[in-house]
């Protein structure tokens, strides 16, 4: 039977699918059912950072399969330390738990903020502010601090007493944090939102927050972290010191693979039985993991994103130069929003259409997120089938 009919009886239609079935993938190309090749620059929402079947990940991942698979976390088993030890020596916190994705990992976090203020006795402590433009998942208490309201009325009432405050507004940052707020909730560069980094003086306001009233520092790094802006985490970029860190997507190159990570004073504050998890970290969970942080930190994959993301953002910045309908340029690495001065829609279809994808956020923002293994030769083809989408979509739009 066709796919899409099959779907379309008997899968929950929460998706709008584009009308594209594809059924394997090679380095940045997808190729479909009828074996057209496609351009990647959105990775699987971020996720493909090894780009399609990595002959190293898939090699390990049949290793482990015909090995072991699953224990549950009743028991020990070898793999999960060493991913644990990795994310620390990259982010600075020392302790990891695992889950299997970027929503788990911010539920983690919202639990672990709250049980830090139980375990110290501050009853008050029941506030969240979180940022306008952020995203932070689908579940209760990630949608909770999700910005837009379309996300959250049909699920309301969600957690209470959450501030919002404007991404990039310092004083009203300082203004919303109080003594009854148990964390602020942040993305470096907030991707779903519209690909908009945070700045330095939001990020000293950030700083002066966590002094003055102690509240915990939580950040989403599931979509910016993990070297897709050519660092290890976009907190770094903004010299902050998160309490703790929600990571996903990249980590496990097409994995489902969550992790929150978590500073030694909030672990103090966690017992046994406080959270848990039937499938996180798992050992093929963590066998990808491990291909990925080998890949990122000693096989150099980091400073090929900072070479590549470079090459990238001149390109990026030379199109929006030659093309009114580009407002600015955003981003970071290889994690680029185009605003648009119109809404994106028509050019991801053109994009569709000419084999290339890329997909449209807060209306108006072309997102891009190719796969960390992106080579110089296709950053430029991407910028060449870039520049004929935004004539092509403008063209569209007039018709």
């Amino acid at each position: 039977m066709d796919v899409k009919v099959l779907e379309g009886e008997h899968v929950l239609q929460t998706y709008r699918r584009a009308p594209v079935v594809f059924t394997r993938g090679e380095g940045v190309y997808l190729f479909d059912d009828e074996g057209r090749r496609y351009l990647d620059l959105l990775s699987g929402i971020g996720v493909a950072s090894l780009g399609h079947a990595n002959p190293a990940l898939a090699d390990a991942l049949a290793d482990q399969a015909r090995t072991l698979v699953h224990t549950s976390n009743l028991y020990f088993h070898p793999l999960q330390g060493q991913v644990a030890a990795r994310l620390a020596s990259l982010s600075g916190l020392p302790r990891t738990f695992f889950c299997n994705s970027g929503t788990e990992a911010m539920e983690g976090c919202l639990k672990f903020a709250r049980r830090f203020w139980h375990t110290a006795g501050d009853s008050e402590r029941t506030g969240l502010v979180a940022l306008e433009h952020g995203f932070h998942g689908r579940s209760i208490g990630s949608l909770s601090v999700t910005w837009d309201e379309h996300y959250r009325t049909p699920f309301a009432p969600l957690l209470q007493n959450v501030v919002w405050v404007p991404a990039g507004d310092a004083a009203a940052l300082r203004q919303a944090a109080s003594a009854q707020t148990t964390a602020i909730v942040i993305e470096a560069i907030q991707g779903e939102g519209g690909v908009r980094p945070l700045g330095a003086e939001f990020a000293a306001a950030v700083k002066d927050a966590q002094a003055r009233t102690g509240a915990l520092l939580i950040a989403d790094e599931v979509q910016c972290g993990l070297g897709r802006t050519g660092v290890a985490f976009g907190y770094q970029r903004l010299g902050l010191e998160p309490d703790l860190v929600a990571v996903g997507k990249a980590l496990g190159g097409g994995m489902p693979v969550g992790a929150v990570l978590v500073s030694e004073r909030v672990a103090a504050a966690i017992s046994a039985g406080d959270h848990g998890t039937t499938y996180g970290g798992n050992l093929l969970a963590c066998r990808a993991a491990l291909v990925f942080l080998d890949a990122l930190t000693s096989g150099g994959l980091q400073d090929h994103v900072k070479a590549v993301g470079a090459e990238f953002e001149a390109g990026l910045r030379a199109l929006a130069a030659r093309h009114a309908v580009v407002r600015e340029v955003r981003g970071a690495g290889l994690m680029w929003g185009l605003d648009l001065t119109v809404d994106a829609t028509p050019f991801v279809q053109a994009a569709l259409r000419r084999q290339v994808l890329i997909n449209r956020t807060a209306e108006t923002v072309i997102r891009l997120l190719p796969p960390f293994v992106i080579s110089s030769a296709e950053v430029e083809q991407a910028l060449g089938q870039l520049d004929a989408i935004l004539t092509e979509g403008v063209q569209e739009r007039a018709a």
